[in-house]
């Protein structure tokens, strides 16, 4: 009797093991990258913005680097993905919690070209990141509204926006960056809020649509105006915040634009790194944490 419940209590052993060593390797094969596959990597950097983009055939692109203190997180992150040369970096606009950590990711990798928008800021963040470029002996490229700067294949990546020379907020400056991969699209807008998002309305219209929206703002009122959600008319959205942030993003008006269109929802302060991937038709989500 003492021998069968032994056996019991070890083939419960085996089994646990079994299944928590088949969980890692899932989690393991999801971070992979298959050298024909997009995957786009929205790392969970507290209340900013930082996106990792895995173009096919190995090309890189990183959207924005968080604050001044995630360096250490997003080279990591980075180069747990074998990374060492990124070939675009898009700097959206000149706020720290976009820009702050990209003066260590230049200083670290192998840089091809920088894109950030043509407007100035006084900030030591700003400067750190020009002198990153400076002494990379790199220089600042702006982008011109609708510039394609990748299309080869089935792949596409164009800038949307700014399309203004002059804006009150700096927000609206944000570079608003589409990939195309197949049947699929990605729309990432920075901070871009609601002039800008009317601009690109007027110039690209149904040329918006896209499968997934990384809103712009962190989820503010400021933006996903609701003709701008109707045009882009998203399947996933995501949302870069910080848990408990005091800005109250992302506010609860545009959850509810959300939610009334049964659009499926992902919250860097609640799902942690979100990571989607897409073969040209269809699109797998990777989350770091369940809600």
């Amino acid at each position: 009797m003492k021998l069968k419940k032994l056996s019991i209590i070890c083939l419960i052993f085996i089994l646990t093991f079994v299944t928590a060593a088949c969980t890692i390797t899932t989690s393991d094969t999801e971070k992979k990258q298959d050298p024909d596959a997009l995957k786009i990597h929205f790392i969970d950097v507290g209340q900013g913005d930082s996106i990792l983009v895995n173009l096919p055939q190995k090309f890189t692109m990183l959207i924005d680097a968080g604050n001044n203190n995630d360096g250490e997180k997003i080279v990591r992150y980075i180069k747990d993905q074998g990374i060492k040369r990124i070939d675009y970096i898009v700097g959206t606009h000149p706020h720290e919690d976009h820009i702050g950590a990209l003066d260590v990711v230049i200083q670290t990798f192998d840089i091809g070209k920088v894109y950030m928008p043509k407007v100035s800021h006084n900030t030591k963040t700003f400067k750190d990141v020009l002198l990153a470029v400076k002494e990379k002996g790199l220089k600042v490229s702006s982008p011109k509204p609708g510039e394609i700067i990748f299309d080869k294949e089935d792949l596409k990546v164009q800038f949307l926006a700014p399309n203004a020379e002059k804006y009150e907020e700096l927000n609206n400056y944000s570079i608003v960056t589409k990939v195309t991969y197949g049947e699929t699209s990605f729309l990432l807008t920075g901070d871009a809020e609601d002039v800008s998002e009317k601009e690109m309305l007027e110039k690209f219209g149904t040329g918006l649509k896209a499968n997934v929206l990384k809103l712009g703002h962190h989820g503010s009122t400021s933006s996903t105006t609701p003709e701008f959600l109707k045009a882009v008319s998203p399947e996933y959205a995501v949302i870069s915040v910080g848990k408990d942030n005091t800005y109250g993003h992302p506010h609860k008006e545009t959850i509810g634009r959300l939610n009334k269109k049964g659009i499926k929802i992902y919250r860097t302060d609640k799902n942690g790194t979100v990571v989607m991937s897409s073969d040209g038709q269809e699109i797998s989500v990777w989350v770091e944490k369940e809600n």
